[in-house]
């Protein structure tokens, strides 16, 4: 990779790392850009031409997140109902040790202002996360939507789903298990969320079967 898109990408994984470390339980809108320049060193005009809005780090987190879901998928593949498992099982281990950041993004993608693209991911950020992933450029970043529709579909065609609906209106109602049990285990104090989030998954599943 040419040396000047590899310094960017390794400068945007570096504001991502920073961010992760420096917000702990807070909430994102309590953690500073100065805070996350001081931790890299760079001045608030690089990380602003890296990411115009503060919160667009939130969406690259996001971004991040689908694509080591992709990378997992690629070197074991998991279709229909353990596909869905397997997302939900890794929401429920990242906001257990990262709240703040989960949290934080959930809010703002509920947020009107938000936009609505999500934040892109560049070859070169591929290759330096995933140095021993042969051909890792061509790894497909779904979205939550998209893999939900796929696992929804495969589980169709394996009987695992055997009521009659469309695989859209399927994922649909796993988003909102998704976000919701998120939100609602923040608000009870419930843990082990991977408990929780699998209880949730169940009851919503067997009324599929």
């Amino acid at each position: 990779m040419g040396l000047r898109k590899e310094k960017a990408a390794r400068l945007k994984l570096a504001v991502l790392d920073a961010t992760l470390k420096l917000i702990g339980k807070k909430s994102f809108g309590d953690l500073y850009v100065d805070e996350i320049c001081a931790k890299i060193k760079i001045s608030k005009v690089t990380l602003f031409s890296y990411f115009p809005q503060k919160e667009d780090i939130l969406l690259y987190y996001f971004r991040i997140w689908c694509l080591k879901r992709a990378v997992e998928l690629h070197e074991k593949p998991k279709e229909g109902l353990s596909g869905i498992y397997f997302i939900f099982d890794k929401l429920s281990e990242d906001a257990e040790n990262n709240p703040g950041i989960i949290l934080s993004l959930f809010a703002y993608l509920a947020d009107l202002r938000r936009t609505l693209k999500p934040f892109p991911v560049k070859v070169e950020e591929k290759k330096l996360l995933f140095p021993t992933i042969e051909n890792i450029q061509n790894v497909e970043i779904q979205s939550i939507e998209q893999l939900f529709e796929k696992f929804s579909l495969e589980a169709i065609f394996k009987k695992e789903i055997t009521k009659t609906t469309s695989t859209r209106d399927i994922a649909h109602l796993l988003i909102a298990i998704f976000y919701g049990s998120v939100v609602t285990a923040h608000i009870n104090q419930i843990t082990p969320l991977k408990i929780f989030f699998r209880k949730n998954l169940d009851f919503t599943l067997k009324g599929l079967q």
